[in-house]
């Protein structure tokens, strides 16, 4: 096979590639020259043609996202989620610190297209390194007339800022963000409005992630028709993918979303094979919250539609976790409800309350006291919550519930051991303490 060519990761190794002037030296800013030379519309319609669906975790169609803004409005806004708080992932920094001004290149072309006047983007608190990287860079466009007013001697102008938030889970969720750059709790909006109608400040706003708008770039640079020729149809252009746990070459690498998760696992341009003679027991191919596969579902392709195949939410972040099968399978249940647990809003009952007593079960499993009827009430409980049956505000709960729901499925053999082999009577002493 072909080795890829690497994008969105061109220039990262490359001396001062954080640097305005290398930068340009490598091609930089020449799509956002070209894109001051087209209308509005015309950007917009390029990025709907090429499929760029949004790299955040829901896989929503960019173009398509930005169209759904209403025609007369006075106010844009464009909001830069850089949050990526979904664990482990670690793609969208890797962007930031290696090669800011491809960002600071597709917010100006996103929100040129979507005729935003302010972008801010809303950064990890905990991204102390790339908060300076990216200022610094947002400084030299500043200087070289790339950002502020009539940008590149045209008669568009943006500003841009940088919004520290306070590393909230839930502010992964659009609504979230948006309350909380208006200085407000991180709390979801119920809706209608969307924020297309009624976003930060009440106005018309529009929220990608910083892996989606790097592709703006090459796809105004490139084509359409190279971008969709890269990848299966429904999951075109490049991919960044994060591979963690016990592999040789844990890292962030770049493909097509053609790659399956053998090949992101054992590939040696990438996550090397497993370390020490490990075995793998399952991997959580998109984050934690997509949900898990067994050592017998590696043939899954990383793209939008192939995850739902294995009964997983779907391609998420396409951060890759490798569980070995030294691991026991209660302890990644505990830490999976106790983070969903931690990190609930709180606002939807059935979240707050349910995302608690899934942790209070596991706990119990895991400290050797469950019962065989824990399995099924976790299952009992998952099933009712979340946006999917319609009950909750955002999609954290449905992120709760898949991975305890795919773990309690294609592991229960392996739980029901455990119940089964714990110490006599311990069941009931744990169970009359949570009364």
């Amino acid at each position: 096979m072909a080795k890829f060519e690497p994008i969105l990761l061109r220039n990262r190794g490359v001396e001062g590639a954080r640097t305005l002037k290398v930068y340009e030296a490598r091609g930089g800013y020449r799509a956002a020259r070209k894109t001051l030379e087209m209308t509005p519309d015309e950007v917009v319609e390029e990025v709907k043609a090429a499929n760029l669906r949004g790299r955040g975790g829901a896989g929503f169609p960019a173009g398509v996202k930005w169209s759904f803004l209403p025609k007369e409005r006075e106010v844009t806004l464009l909001c830069v989620n850089a949050d990526e708080s979904e664990p482990p992932t670690f793609c969208n920094r890797v962007l930031m610190e290696e090669d800011p001004h491809q960002l600071i290149e597709g917010t100006i072309i996103a929100a040129y297209a979507t005729q935003s006047q302010i972008a801010y983007i809303y950064l990890r608190v905990e991204f102390h390194e790339q908060f300076h990287i990216l200022q610094k860079a947002i400084d030299e466009a500043y200087a070289a007339g790339y950002l502020g007013k009539k940008i590149f001697k045209s008669d568009y102008s943006l500003e841009c800022y940088i919004h520290r938030g306070a590393g909230a889970y839930v502010c992964g969720e659009e609504t979230g963000l948006i309350e909380s750059l208006e200085g407000k709790r991180g709390w979801p909006r119920i809706k209608p409005p969307f924020p297309a109608v009624a976003g930060l400040f009440h106005r018309p706003t529009v929220v990608n992630n910083v892996e989606t708008l790097s592709c703006l770039p090459h796809i105004i640079e490139r084509g359409a028709d190279w971008f969709t020729g890269i990848g299966p149809p429904h999951s075109a252009g490049p991919k960044l993918f994060c591979v963690s746990g016990p592999v040789k070459r844990p890292g962030c690498y770049e493909d097509s979303m053609e790659i399956t998760v053998r090949d992101l696992i054992e590939r040696d341009d990438m996550g090397g094979g497993m370390l020490d003679g490990k075995k793998i027991k399952g991997v959580l191919p998109g984050g934690i919250s997509m949900g898990i596969l067994t050592a017998d579902e590696l043939d899954m392709k990383m793209d939008f539609e192939d995850p739902r195949k294995y009964g997983l939410l779907g391609l998420g972040t396409a951060a890759a976790v490798v569980i070995d099968t030294e691991t026991d399978i209660r302890l990644v249940l505990r830490n999976m409800t106790r983070f969903y647990s931690t990190e609930s809003c709180g606002q939807c009952t059935q979240c707050r309350e349910g995302t608690s007593w899934m942790d209070k079960i596991a706990q119990r499993i895991a400290n050797g006291a469950g019962r065989m009827e824990d399995l099924d009430l976790l299952l009992e409980t998952a099933r009712n919550m979340g946006m999917m049956p319609g009950l909750s505000i955002c999609g954290l709960a449905d992120g709760a519930t898949y991975p305890i729901e795919t773990i309690v499925k294609k592991f229960r053999s392996e739980l029901e051991e455990a119940i089964r082999n714990q110490a006599p009577g311990r069941s009931q002493a744990a169970l009359n303490v949570l009364n």
